[in-house]
């Protein structure tokens, strides 16, 4: 009876860290070009940023004045400044977050986010890991993509 018990428990502790996504231990972490220690992420960073793109937070919708820039430029990342966005490609999703159809090649990486009870796809910045946001499968022609991206994860230059 003792070992069936400590058999449940342990299965229901793997789906529980399943479900909010924890990485069984071992798991390969990702390497980035650009790295730094949490010390100069804090220095550099707001809280809100810190734990949006450290932590994979979200800000809240509505909240980020770039939803609403539709000026011609780019968007950079806030972390390393690599460009990961153009204007060409933003759209009014009517989220509250910034949105896309599309990044600019070998700008953004992907993961699986199993944080919630179903799996979306979380995207990151390629060189410096910083949490961007999630894409969706519900956008506009012609990828049919929804980048749904946190503000305050980005930096807008204008042409």
């Amino acid at each position: 009876m003792m070992m069936r018990r400590q058999v449940l428990l342990a299965g229901g502790a793997f789906l529980g860290a399943a479900a909010v996504g924890l990485r069984p231990a071992g798991a390969a972490q990702e390497v980035f070009e650009i790295t730094r220690s949490e010390a100069e992420w804090r220095a550099m960073l707001t809280p809100l940023q810190y734990k949006v793109m450290r932590k994979e937070g979200t800000e809240r919708a509505g909240s980020s004045p770039l939803d609403k820039v539709y000026d011609k430029g780019s968007y950079h990342c806030r972390g390393c400044d690599l460009p990961l966005y153009s204007s060409r490609h933003k759209y009014d999703s009517g989220t509250g977050w910034p949105s896309f159809w599309k990044a600019l090649p070998d700008a953004v990486g992907t993961r699986a986010d199993r944080k919630l009870f179903y799996v979306r796809t979380e995207c990151h910045c390629r060189r410096c890991g910083s949490h961007l946001g999630h894409i969706f499968d519900d956008g506009p022609k012609p990828t049919g993509k929804r980048h749904c991206i946190n503000g305050v994860s980005l930096v807008f230059h204008p042409a």
